[in-house]
């Protein structure tokens, strides 16, 4: 056993002072055995992103292998995520069929850090494409929901960002019921469309505020309805694709409700300051991530950075922000074996110094960064 002192401590719930215990990969209930000394700041859950486009140069896409999915789970967990859900966005349907086939794969090899897939399109609105090519998106087919399903059947987890203009309530009914994760986003819709989605089985927002319907006096659209609903709503908190004061109504309206993502790229953990993303060219200027014609394509952010973002420009309390990045997130899942740090839980965590950097990374009790 080994005691980790000098942190504070945050177990997914409660922030408190004390020390971690680890034994046998798990979290114990006892402060014996050897200690290691951190030098203040936090030790948390390890955090947890489910919007995770690429990483380590490699995009997510239709030829993605379990080889890369290996790949960007050990980059991610070197930037502080210890669990990703690998992101496909906008793409054919045999692009999807290849990444659900990987995703299985990469289940079954049990691969570290594989949390499942999250597959934002193709069946959005292209009123509100973004940076997803409008080319590619399409209603859904029974053959698309068809697949899904059978996806959901075999793979840890399934969110699907899906526009109610592309989706009838029946089919969100059957993906919830089959297990997926239907969230809502990329998407114009009215307030009271949003809300037959969610009446009919779809439990979260993709990236809140970002690429839907705003709030409106007269109509609320799909914000109104996640900040007066009860859906999860993922954020990207750069504070570039939403103002540090929007956020800040967020968490007084939804709390308990929002999470973090990172919404990353294939430039993640590397150096690079353009890259392509199908046919075109994304570049990497400012802390952003860009289309030539300036449109958003993704973030340039890891989740330490949001969570400091929360804390300093937004004003949430450290332990609000922490539990975005990791029992909320599990929460959305459905899961209550990730995102915490109780005894006998797996000894998943980071370690975040007062300025809120990524000092250190561990994976069941054993440091990996």
């Amino acid at each position: 056993m080994t005691t980790f002192a000098g942190a504070a401590v945050f177990d997914g719930t409660t922030l408190r002072e004390g020390v971690l215990s680890v034994a046998d990969g798990r979290v114990g209930d006892a402060a014996t055995g050897p200690v290691e000394r951190l030098e203040g700041g936090w030790l948390l859950p390890g955090l947890l992103d489910l919007q995770v486009n690429g990483g380590g140069g490699h995009q997510v896409s239709g030829a993605t292998t379990v080889a890369d999915l290996v790949m960007m789970c050990r980059v991610h967990e070197r930037l502080g995520a210890t669990g990703i859900l690998p992101t496909l966005i906008t793409d054919t349907p045999e692009a999807t069929a290849a990444v659900i086939a990987a995703g299985i794969e990469a289940a079954r090899a049990k691969v570290p850090g594989f949390l499942g897939l999250h597959l934002e399109g193709p069946h959005l609105d292209p009123r509100r494409k973004g940076a997803h090519d409008p080319a590619l998106i399409r209603p859904m087919t029974d053959g698309d929901l068809n697949r899904l399903c059978e996806g959901a059947n075999a793979l840890p987890s399934l969110m699907v960002t899906l526009a109610p203009e592309s989706a009838t309530p029946a089919q969100i009914a059957a993906l919830a019921s089959a297990g997926v994760v239907v969230s809502l986003g990329h998407t114009d819709c009215s307030l009271a469309a949003a809300q037959a989605a969610l009446a009919a089985g779809a439990s979260c927002v993709t990236h809140l505020f970002n690429a839907m319907s705003q709030l409106g006096n007269r109509e609320p659209g799909l914000v109104g309805a996640a900040l007066t609903g009860t859906p999860f709503c993922g954020l990207i908190a750069d504070g570039i694709h939403v103002a540090p004061e929007t956020m800040r109504i967020a968490v007084a309206a939804a709390p308990g409700r929002l999470f973090l993502v990172s919404d990353c790229m294939a430039a993640a953990g590397t150096d690079v300051t353009e890259f392509t993303l199908g046919t075109r060219r994304i570049l990497r200027r400012d802390g952003r991530l860009t289309l030539e014609d300036g449109t958003l394509a993704g973030a340039d952010l890891t989740l330490p950075q949001a969570i400091r973002t929360m804390v300093e420009r937004v004003g949430a309390p450290p332990e609000a922000a922490f539990a975005m990045a990791t029992s909320r997130p599990a929460a959305c899942l459905g899961r209550s074996d990730i995102g915490h740090l109780r005894p006998g839980d797996r000894a998943d965590f980071v370690h975040l110094g007062p300025d809120f950097r990524l000092r250190g990374v561990w994976r069941a009790g054993n440091r990996v960064l």
